[in-house]
Order: C-alpha cells, then sequence, then structure tokens
C-alpha cells in the first residue's frame, strides 16, 4: 500500500488491491474452490432474512485443512504486505470460508457489520476478500457504505444481525466491482453487503477475516479450528499448556 493507499482506507474503510495476483493464478484457486465444493456435497449459507426467495449460495469454513493451496495463498508474501500495512506487523488468522454465488439464484447478502459476530475490544479485524473470478455488479459484487466504519458499533436486527434495511439499503450501497485477481480489504464495522447474483456465470471468493493478536475479543462466539495460525509476526506470550489441558470452545 502507498500512503495515499493507506489514507483511501483509513477514510472510506476498504481497499481495493488490483491485480494482487494474476488471472491464471485465480484461475487455479477458483479451481480448487469449485474441487472442495463438489467433494463436500450441497451446501447452503443464505441467510435467514432472505431464505424462501429460491436463492442459494454455497459455502465452506476453514478451508485451508481441506486443501494446502489456501494455507499457501494466505501466506503469500504479497497478501501479507497489505495486511501488515493495515493492521501492523503481527497478523493473526480469525477464520476463513470460500463462497459460491451460483447463477441467477446466488443469495444475496443484506447490508451488515461483522462487528456483532465476533466484536473485539481494539476494532483490529479486516476481512479480506480474494476474487478468483470476475464479480461485476451483476454476479452481487461487494457494495460498501464508504466511511461508515466510523459510526462504531451499530445496532443490528434479526437472527442474522443485518442492519435496518431503510437505514443502510443496498441499493444506496457503493459497489465494488472487482476483476478476477483482485483483493478487497475492509474494516469490519464497515457496512457491507452484496446483490444477488443474476449472471449466468458463478461469482467464486474467499474470504478471511484477520486481527491484531493482541486483540481482546469480548465473546467466544464464531470460534473456528484455525483461529489464532500466525501470518505474520508473533503472537502475545501466554503461559505454555498441552492441548489436552485447554478447555475445547465449539463453533456457534
Amino acid at each position: 500500500m502507498t500512503p495515499q493507499d493507506r489514507a483511501f482506507y483509513d477514510s472510506n474503510g476498504y481497499y481495493l488491491a488490483k491485480g494482487l495476483f494474476s488471472p491464471e493464478e485465480a484461475a487455479i484457486y477458483r479451481a480448487e474452490v469449485h474441487a472442495l465444493s463438489a467433494r463436500q456435497g450441497e451446501t447452503d449459507a443464505t441467510w435467514e432474512s432472505q431464505k424462501g426467495s429460491g436463492t442459494k449460495i454455497e459455502h465452506s469454513h476453514d478451508v485451508h485443512f481441506s486443501s494446502a493451496a489456501f494455507t499457501r495463498l494466505m501466506l503469500d508474501p504479497r497478501f501479507i504486505a497489505v495486511c501488515t500495512a493495515i493492521i501492523g506487523p503481527n497478523v493473526q488468522l480469525h477464520h476463513n470460508k470460500i463462497f459460491i454465488k451460483p447463477p441467477e439464484k446466488g443469495s444475496p447478502f443484506p447490508m451488515h457489520q461483522d462487528y456483532p459476530y465476533f466484536p473485539h475490544r481494539d476494532h483490529s479485524m479486516i476481512a479480506a476478500i480474494f476474487h478468483f473470478d470476475d464479480a461485476p455488479v451483476e454476479k452481487g459484487c461487494l457494495c460498501v457504505y464508504p466511511g461508515g466504519h466510523k459510526l462504531g458499533p451499530l445496532d443490528a436486527v434479526g437472527s442474522d444481525h443485518h442492519l435496518p434495511e431503510d437505514r443502510f439499503p443496498i441499493a444506496g450501497a457503493t459497489p465494488i466491482p472487482a476483476k478476477a485477481g483482485d483483493v478487497v480489504f475492509f474494516q469490519y464495522l464497515l457496512p457491507h453487503g452484496s446483490g444477488q447474483n443474476v449472471s449466468d456465470e458463478p461469482r467464486t471468493t474467499l474470504l478471511v477475516q484477520l486481527r491484531d493478536p493482541a486483540d481482546v475479543p469480548l465473546n467466544n462466539r464464531h470460534t473456528s479450528r484455525g483461529q489464532g495460525m500466525m501470518l505474520a509476526g508473533v503472537a502475545p506470550a501466554a503461559k505454555f499448556e498441552f492441548a489436552w489441558q485447554q478447555v475445547e470452545v465449539s463453533d456457534v
């Protein structure tokens, strides 16, 4: 990131890293995502507020346990360079997940903040969306309210914790169309969502959530097997315990 890029991120809450990976590299990861999806079988991550509309979205969590390709991707120096420019020298994985929005009926995501799902004391959490194929508006690309992260945590509604549609309609958000190989980074307080994929091609992405390891989670919801993996730098010193001495917290 240049100083201008960082200033844009601080002001708007997001940064589109164009061409961080080549289209050829993106095609390889796209194939990995679709192969993983085929192996695991039918899934649907459509939010409760959108169910019954005839749409669906395929997904999987912690995909670096399913394919080494994603482990390599998360450690790629090009990706880490942007992460450290935003978070600082120490970058820790919170979780990751793939999404495939199928053609014509790919489920939308209402506008929301990520804060309600995994709130942190210092708000160091960011998300990165890797685009493995082109994501124009008609594919249901990411949409944001630039600068909305400065509003702080907002009241959410519904079981899926989306923002009130009368205040944050997706039609009023700024779309961020992307090309295969682009990566969008955004602050977890930024209001964001995406529309339905109405095109004749799938939209294929990997979302990675990252934080400063010194930041303190305010609850233990949305933990994952991969949480705590260091992608850059070091974690704060902690008393050593054998794995079997630690209390396990299941995903919720």
